[in-house]
């Protein structure tokens, strides 16, 4: 469970961060009139709500099985996950399509921008700590895999990590387009610039929120392993004498480090039952010491066909 522990470290890290940051975006919104700021202010609050519902997903997944829930509740984590996307959209992005329409409609008159300046530089250090922690996370989890960061990022199970690390990469080119609409006011005197920001966040967040929603929707529906790791689990089901061929393989992700598989195997005619059952073990051992997040190995003997 020690990934389970890093993944609560790396979100507790986050919901800290933007807390914080809220707040301080928020009181610089109002000193400086941004709509730009109040848009970030927004994304903030947005995602400390999303780390608080990962906490949950992290805390609720964590219960063992029970004769209700045989399979346990790690699909819990998912629907915490999903329902996070979901808040990044309703509570970041449309606030921020709002506030932008509502300042290029209505313009607005800009403030002093310097206590935007300074908050936005403190938030791009703390996001910055909070993304730095995330990656090193991900980095250590696709080395133990053996996956290029790229794309254990994008097929991780582990979508609470997924999740700090996406928001944390969008907080940090808010705060630059955030930044950038300032400027522009600031140069120009003119609203403009500071609305088309907001607007460009709240794009940003929606692509966040798809990303992250298409993720969950993926694993609660039921998402095999990636096919090289399928053919793995093939390898060392065959790599026993008395198992001759596997007819049928189904595995299911049902948490980060939660895997069933599931077979219908031809074992050798002349394999006793005795036999059969102990390749099925030696089986089951060499799957789990080859891949660590198989919890669950269900074997079926099954004649082939002539």
């Amino acid at each position: 469970m020690a990934e389970q522990g890093e993944s609560t470290f790396t979100v507790i890290v986050a919901a800290a961060a933007n807390l914080g940051i809220a707040v301080a975006k928020a009181v610089a919104g109002v000193i400086s009139g941004s709509s730009a700021m109040l848009s970030e202010a927004a994304h903030s609050l947005a995602d400390t709500v999303t780390e608080f519902m990962l906490l949950t997903a992290l805390k609720r997944s964590e219960k063992p099985a029970d004769e209700d829930h045989p399979l346990g509740y790690a699909g819990e984590r998912y629907v915490w996950a999903m329902l996070a996307a979901v808040a990044t959209f309703v509570g970041g992005a449309v606030f921020s399509f709002y506030d932008g329409i509502h300042t290029l409609v209505h313009g607005e008159d800009p403030g002093d921008p310097l206590v935007s300046y300074i908050v936005l530089g403190v938030a791009f250090l703390l996001e910055g700590y909070s993304l730095r922690t995330a990656i090193k996370q991900v980095v250590a989890e696709a080395d133990r895999m053996k996956a290029p960061f790229a794309r254990y990022l994008r097929l991780t199970p582990d979508t609470t990590v997924k999740a700090v690390v996406m928001e944390d990469s969008a907080a940090l080119a808010g705060l630059m387009l955030a930044a950038g609409g300032l400027l522009g006011g600031q140069l120009t005197g003119s609203g403009v610039w500071d609305g088309i920001a907001s607007i460009l966040i709240g794009a940003l967040l929606v692509y966040v929120a798809w990303v992250l929603g298409r993720s969950n929707a993926e694993l609660l529906v039921g998402r095999a392993l990636p096919p090289r790791m399928r053919e793995i689990v093939r390898e060392e089901l065959l790599a026993d004498p008395h198992m001759v061929d596997v007819l049928d393989l189904t595995t299911l992700i049902q948490g980060p480090d939660e895997v069933l598989v599931a077979a219908k195997v031809d074992f050798r005619d002349v394999s006793s039952a005795a036999e059969i059952e102990r390749a099925c073990e030696r089986a089951e051992e060499r799957l789990r010491a080859r891949l660590p997040g198989v919890r669950r190995v269900y074997l079926d003997p099954t004649p082939g066909s002539a």
